[in-house]
């Protein structure tokens, strides 16, 4: 069997550029290590865009909707009907994404990749309608093989696009009612922890809701977990559409060497699959902030992964990582604009 697109190489980070943009922090105004992270961000940036001077003032949003049918068994505190409904919010722009793109004057993008209640076509939605939204994993596998491979394409042609448009960074984003069902079954293969150890309120379910949705993931980890030999078949059987579309565009960002800014807890479990079905991802991969999902400390303590800011956020829509992206552009332009001690004629060193 030829190798499967998801298993080709990542990019590697310009080394020369990196070790150019290190020399040039220890030449600025500033003791060295004074602005703490943001000095990291701008030189792992340099490396990343193989630039002199990094940039993030060129940003592509992507949000994946999707339905999942382990909602059905009463998961979520919130009817699928509101997948759609929350798609056309995005649409008129009155979504908390909507005015942090246009905050940022970002490039959002929306796609639909299967809805479980038909929607009419919206304006400016790419409707791929995979499925009609996963199976119920407490019964069967979520995705058959073709829908999932459908759906890792999805996520890398988003990519691609971006590509295209030149774009600095990448973020993606969910949307999908029982999606935390989905991410938390997946974590507690990924990481062998169980259920109760990762589970969360997701949108807002009550502690009775939460020992039910235990019992349902429990249940269905027993049917697939003799079945799972791989993080793709893991992601097959208990993931989404949309988690699936995450994770092809974080892997196809890596082989295409676009950086990206990886949003919260639902991002969080479509970046351990990626990282673990092609590991040369990781270095690719910047994170947002930290979720009140409790899920979500493990999955970036997994990923070696620590996030930029904790605003206790659940919201998901890449609104975490738009959030933060006006850190990484401060990086990037404290990093450019600083004059050095030889420009600002500053004799000494800060050290």
């Amino acid at each position: 069997m030829s190798e499967a697109w998801w298993q080709a190489a990542a990019r590697v980070s310009d080394g020369g550029r990196r070790a150019q943009a290190l020399t040039r922090q220890t030449q600025l105004t500033k003791p060295q290590g004074a602005l703490g992270r943001l000095e990291q961000l701008a030189v792992n940036l340099a490396g990343l865009q193989g630039r002199s001077q990094p940039s993030v003032e060129l940003i592509w949003i992507s949000i994946f909707a999707a339905d999942h049918g382990i909602a059905q068994e009463g998961v979520s505190a919130y009817p699928q009907e509101v997948t759609g409904q929350m798609l056309a919010n995005f649409v008129q722009g009155g979504a908390a994404i909507s005015v942090l793109a246009r905050h940022l004057g970002a490039e959002l993008e929306l796609l639909d990749l299967g809805l479980a209640h038909e929607v009419a076509a919206l304006p400016g939605v790419r409707h791929l309608k995979i499925a009609a939204g996963t199976a119920n994993f407490r019964h069967q596998s979520a995705m058959t093989n073709v829908q999932c491979a459908h759906a890792l394409l999805a996520g890398r042609d988003a990519v691609l696009r971006s590509v295209e448009n030149r774009m600095d960074l990448f973020v993606g984003g969910d949307m999908g009612i029982g999606n935390t069902s989905s991410a938390c079954a997946l974590a507690s293969l990924l990481l062998n922890q169980p259920v109760e150890r990762l589970v969360g309120a997701g949108t807002g379910m009550k502690s009775g809701g939460l020992q039910h949705k235990i019992r349902v993931i429990e249940d269905a980890l027993k049917l697939h977990r003799p079945h799972i030999k791989s993080p793709l078949d893991a992601l097959t059987r208990v993931g989404g559409l949309e988690i699936a579309a995450l994770a092809g565009a974080y892997i196809a960002a890596a082989q295409e060497g676009v950086p990206v800014l990886v949003d919260g807890y639902i991002c969080c479990a479509a970046a351990l699959c990626a990282t673990r079905m092609n590991p040369g991802v990781a270095p690719w991969l910047m994170y947002s902030h930290r979720s009140a999902e409790p899920c979500h400390q493990q999955l970036l303590d997994a990923l070696d992964a620590e996030p930029l800011v904790a605003l206790e956020m659940r919201l998901g829509e890449a609104s975490g990582a738009a959030v933060a992206v006006p850190l990484l552009q401060a990086a990037c332009r404290l990093h450019n604009e600083m004059a050095t001690f030889q420009e600002a004629a500053v004799s000494g060193s800060l050290q």
